[in-house]
């Protein structure tokens, strides 16, 4: 029963061996050679049923992945049950139809209540299947939130059959007790399986298992570990709860030789998922000689707002803190896991960077804090940003400052102010109503609530930093310049420029004129200060900054493109330095995988323009599944594969802690954990009947969609206002648009020449 269900699997698992075939070796040069773990060692990484962030749990291809991505000392667990004739097999939980597709199957009818440990359960289970019944039956994913593409590919594992992978074994014992009452016994069989394989390590929740089996083994190469569940539950050998047998440590090291316990024994969390103190546990069972392995990691998982949604960060936590260091984890996401031990714990805060890629905030450290603020701009600062973006917008009395949205409602509380008799519609910036800033003071504007971005909320419930300090304000450009100035530790600004022709021509502002002006007023344009980027859709509206200044211009490319024709690229080469890609234009992506990479970058590079690609987010929605829930992994990609100028994020801290990790520039030494992922990988794995028709490639930028007619002179007075509120949307022009037009760029200058003659 090893091999996996469907034959035509076979050559696209090929791509995903192929990429790690290789090095199994960790990285060097950690600046600590010791650990606060108990024996000095570096923690173990025990892939929980293989790599079951990705494939169903216990999946041949879940073991496969976990092995080949994962660090070389790396454990592989297996949550073993018994059938009706006892064999072992891999299943992570004792209610089949949590695990497999049983109950669709021909045993739909089949479920039966039984007591375990105490408490009732009714369900599929495996002491009422032979192993051959069973090969019937296939894996499904265990977590919804998880893809069902993979769901039903996989036959159910033996251990046996797990034990040729030749890597480190960990099985977990649950329920002997249970299995003891169907004539069936875990004792026997564990005892047989360690006489003819090397078993590191054994854990259970049941004290009285781990006693029964202890002097039937070999204690120097088998480890007992004692497992926790919650507090208030029982283990039914001792009658005591978990809580109170933590209490006993003492005890507990009479029979086992460690302790595996959910994270949150030792890192506990309020209500509200922010972090508390943490305990003295680790500490407590270093002292009397017990290992402390912690579970529950996932990098999909819910975890504390303290982390950013940045799995990297609470691995850590808890293996370099300072204070003390687990002795291994338990992760559905084995590669994660070991990056963070083999790349980046123990080199300090101050490790030089290993690339050169930029860091550009985006609206600051929008992850943490409500964007374009202080708190923002201050924590993109300290969490290693290069450059700091400004999306100017323009109040009634022509005051500029930095605000995500020219709608107000996007990024503030307005709409439960007086304002909210403001709320109109303008089809020429967006569909559906707003209350523009243009249509407030800015005495108004700073007093108003900034709210926090929430993009994954409305479709993944997940909400950054609900509990911010409210106590941030918005800032003017000149505030912003002045902020950004006085560290040295930035290489620039970026200034962002949208709805110009509209704001000259209907509201008689110059958004360009006011940022000339204010940059040139904070000394911006004298020689030694730090660079200048402005970034716009527009093209006319970086032209008219290439007549006035000598600033770095960034042409936004804001719809996606699987290409840039060659007129194309002349064409933004002639108005701007730089380009900003969305990261769909990079890579084309279906169902949430990559299919391939596009064209664009390798165009765009080949004329010398630098590329910035956004946004880089730590939420693992925002990234396909090749990525494998790992920001980390995304940015190693788009920077090593792609060869990417900068990257574009609301997280800086996580882009600027990949820049100085250990792991960069070792050629064939490259772990595995850092190498980069196959482009379209997984995709072939997904049976065809799972996969929807393809969709039409995304069309290439072309010469059209780049050239503009020159920017409107500013009204001198501005229309009768803005349109009444709840007028009919009309569609939102599609693109880079702002109305663009067929014209050649000799025209185009020729325009401007023409106006500025008029005048």
């Amino acid at each position: 029963m090893w091999e996996p269900r469907a034959v035509f699997r076979a050559l696209p698992l090929l791509l995903l061996l192929l990429h790690s075939v290789l090095a199994l070796v960790s990285a060097k040069g950690s600046n600590r050679t010791t650990w606060n773990t108990l024996g000095g060692k570096p923690p173990l990484v025990i892939a929980h049923g293989g790599f079951s962030g990705i494939f169903p749990d216990s999946s041949s291809d879940a073991f496969n992945l976990a092995k080949i991505t994962g660090s070389k000392d790396l454990i592989l667990w297996c949550d073993v049950q018994l059938t009706k004739d006892g064999a072992g097999i891999c299943l992570p939980d004792i209610k089949l139809e949590n695990c497999t597709d049983i109950a669709e199957g021909i045993y739909g009818n089949n479920s039966k209540s039984y007591s375990v440990n105490g408490v009732t359960t009714r369900g599929y289970i495996s002491v009422d299947y032979t192993l051959k019944e069973l090969s019937n039956v296939f894996l499904i994913r265990g977590v919804l939130s998880r893809t069902n593409k993979f769901d039903g590919m996989f036959d159910i594992l033996t251990v046996d059959g797990l034990v040729k992978e030749k890597l480190g074994l960990w099985l977990n014992i649950q329920h002997d007790a249970f299995y003891a009452q169907h004539n069936l016994s875990m004792r026997n069989f564990i005892l047989s399986v360690s006489r003819r394989v090397n078993v590191n390590y054994i854990s259970s929740p049941e004290a009285g298992f781990l006693r029964s089996i202890r002097t039937k083994l070999n204690l120097r190469t088998t480890k007992l570990v004692f497992r926790f569940l919650g507090h208030d539950e029982i283990d039914p050998s001792t009658n005591e709860t978990y809580g109170s047998l933590l209490k006993k440590l003492t005890f507990i090291k009479t029979f086992a030789s460690g302790i595996l316990v959910p994270k949150g024994y030792i890192w506990p969390v309020d209500t509200n998922l922010y972090l508390l103190p943490h305990t003295s546990l680790v500490s407590d069972a270093h002292k009397v000689g017990l290992e402390v392995f912690a579970s529950d990691f996932g990098n999909d998982f819910l975890f504390s707002y303290n982390y950013s949604y940045d799995p990297l960060a609470e691995y850590l936590h808890f293996i370099d803190n300072g204070y003390f260091s687990v002795d291994g984890v338990l992760s559905d996401f084995p590669l994660t896991a070991s990056e963070a031990l083999g790349c980046f714990a123990l080199i300090g805060a101050n490790a030089p960077k290993k690339v050169n890629t930029l860091v550009i905030s985006k609206y600051g450290a929008s992850g943490d804090y409500p964007a374009c603020t202080d708190s923002a701009y201050e924590k993109a600062i300290s969490d290693g940003a290069d450059v700091l973006d400004c999306p100017v917008q323009m109040s009634k009395d022509g005051i500029p400052f930095c605000l995500s949205s020219i709608d107000l409602k996007e990024s503030t509380t307005v709409v439960k102010s007086s304002f909210i008799k403001l709320d109109t519609t303008i089809p020429e910036i967006k569909s559906g109503s707003g209350i523009f800033t243009f249509n407030l003071a800015w005495d108004d504007i700073k007093h108003l609530t900034p709210s926090m971005l929430n993009p994954y909320a409305s479709q993944y419930s997940m909400y950054r930093n609900p509990e911010y300090n409210r106590n941030v304000k918005f800032l003017t450009l000149s505030d912003f310049l002045n902020l950004t100035k006085s560290h040295t530790s930035l290489s620039g600004v970026m200034i962002i420029i949208e709805h110009a022709a509209y704001l000259a021509e209907k509201q008689s502002l110059s958004v360009t004129d006011a940022v000339i002006d204010t940059l040139t007023k904070e000394g911006y344009d004298k020689p030694g200060s730090q660079k200048v980027m402005i970034q716009s859709t527009n093209s006319s509206v970086l032209l008219k900054f290439k007549e006035k200044t000598n600033y770095e211009l960034v042409y936004k490319i804001d719809e996606i493109v699987g290409d840039v024709l060659d007129s194309a690229v002349k064409d933004i080469k002639r108005v701007a330095d730089s380009v900003v890609v969305d990261k769909k234009s990079v890579y084309a992506v279906e169902i949430s995988f990559l299919t391939a990479p596009t064209n664009t970058v390798s165009k765009l590079k080949s004329s010398n323009l630098s590329v910035y690609v956004e946004t880089f987010s730590n939420e693992f929605v925002s990234q396909t599944y090749d990525f494998y829930a790992d920001a980390t992994v995304e940015i190693n990609t788009f920077v090593n594969d792609q060869k990417i100028d900068g990257i574009i994020t609301d997280f800086p801290k996580t882009a600027n802690r990949y820049r100085r990790n250990r792991c960069l520039n070792l050629g064939e030494d490259t772990p595995p954990y850092m190498k980069l992922p196959p482009i379209g990988g997984l995709l072939p794995i997904i049976p065809k009947n799972q996969v929807p028709p393809a969709e039409a490639p995304a069309p290439p930028l072309t010469e059209s969609e780049v050239i503009e007619p020159p920017l409107p002179p500013v009204s001198k007075t501005a229309s009768s206002s803005s349109p009444v509120a709840g007028t009919v949307p009309e569609t939102q022009p599609p693109g880079n648009a702002q109305a663009k037009v067929t014209v050649c760029f000799f025209l185009s200058i020729l325009a401007v020449l023409v106006a500025s003659l008029l005048h």
